[in-house]
């Protein structure tokens, strides 16, 4: 009888659950997590528009648990000794025959001053900080930006940040005070969104000048003050900003002798292996993966690499070879929070679809269904 041990309760760590057992895998599972909760990330974006509180997004995972059969270990990670085959954390020692990590990234704060600005993605405190701000703020300007990993070109998430700065831009239209509002974007990258596709760089900065959204590109930052965002080509006033750093890998990884890439993260074969170590799989914001120089971090990337982790370490446990790969995509609706832009990606085409009303209720279907089916 083999143990399977899961790091994170995320999507890639559903997703790992989801696969094991609709491959009937029937053995040992254990997850190991804070707490057994899913945090919906991707709809923090309606928290500024009163749409979606903390409880609206937590998910317990208790009965997801049960009726998969998974034993939560409740607890922090605090290493791994590879030799020996055990996870180490605050709450005791965890053995595996087989390890998937998914505990996800964590933001790089190394800008001095970033704690003068708002993490969106950090958590729901943060934002609905941010939220009761602007709710106050009778006017002045707004700055919508992020960042990445200097060593891993992979390692950011901008599109939360289209989607909080239309998102916002619509919501001040619907309380009839966008007037009294500067909004601006900034972003050491020259072409912000790069990896959505040509067209989709397009048609983002075409919809910011459309609505006079005013762009500060291409200038390597150099940190914050309260009211100040300080670049290499100048400041940015600002009464109230939003940012997203560059993500790097857990804290954990250093004590783990894993194979950690220059960014942080743990160096992964196409078949989601960690680099060299048969019985250790990766999936999701974890993992340095090698394929184009566009592929995303984001939800549904997690679950392609988790439902080819599983697929590999099944293969392996049947005597076979694991030579399944994961298929590299893009896809996701930017949403405006009343309509929403898709944009698709994959290795030979791209595919744009402008904004359409559509597209916002499939967002807030696919939202609904998901979390549905963890309850």
């Amino acid at each position: 009888m083999s143990q399977i041990v899961i790091i994170g309760s995320g999507f890639s760590g559903v997703k790992t659950i989801k696969t094991l057992r609709k491959k009937g895998y029937q053995d040992k599972i254990i997850l190991i997590s804070p707490q057994p909760v899913l945090f919906y990330y991707p709809s923090l974006i309606w928290v500024p528009a009163g749409l979606r509180t903390e409880a609206d997004l937590t998910v317990s995972l208790d009965n997801f648990f049960q009726r998969k059969q998974v034993q939560h270990h409740q607890a922090s990670v605090t290493g791994l000794d590879i030799e020996a085959k055990q996870v180490k954390t605050d709450n005791g020692v965890v053995n595996y025959d087989y390890l998937i990590i998914a505990s996800g990234g964590r933001f790089i704060k190394k800008l001095p001053g970033i704690e003068h600005i708002c993490i969106p993605c950090e958590n729901y405190a943060n934002l609905k900080s941010y939220s009761d701000k602007l709710a106050k703020l009778e006017g002045g300007t707004l700055a919508f930006g992020f960042s990445g990993n200097p060593k891993d070109p992979t390692a950011m998430r901008g599109g939360p940040m289209f989607e909080f700065l239309f998102g916002i831009d619509t919501l001040l239209k619907q309380q009839k005070r966008r007037d009294k509002f500067k909004l601006i974007f900034f972003s050491p990258a020259p072409e912000p969104g790069k990896r959505l596709g040509a067209n989709a760089v397009k048609a983002i900065l075409g919809e910011m000048k459309k609505y006079g959204v005013e762009a500060h590109l291409g200038h390597k930052m150099k940190g914050f003050s309260p009211n100040q965002i300080h670049t290499e080509g100048g400041d940015i006033q600002s009464d109230l900003t939003l940012f997203m750093p560059g993500i790097t890998g857990a804290t954990w990884f250093a004590n783990s002798e894993l194979p950690l890439s220059p960014g942080g993260f743990i160096q992964s074969d196409a078949q989601c292996h960690a680099l060299g170590i048969k019985d250790i799989f990766v999936a999701g914001d974890s993992g340095s993966f090698s394929g184009p120089d566009w592929m995303p971090k984001q939800a549904h990337m997690a679950d392609l690499q988790a439902e080819n982790a599983v697929k590999n370490l099944l293969a392996e446990m049947r005597g076979q070879e694991a030579s399944y790969e994961f298929k590299t995509e893009v896809l996701c609706i930017i949403d405006t929070l009343n309509k929403g832009m898709l944009v698709h990606r994959n290795t030979k085409r791209t595919l744009l679809l402008p904004k359409l009303r559509l597209l916002n209720w499939a967002k807030r279907l696919f939202e609904w269904q998901y979390m549905r089916s963890l309850s």
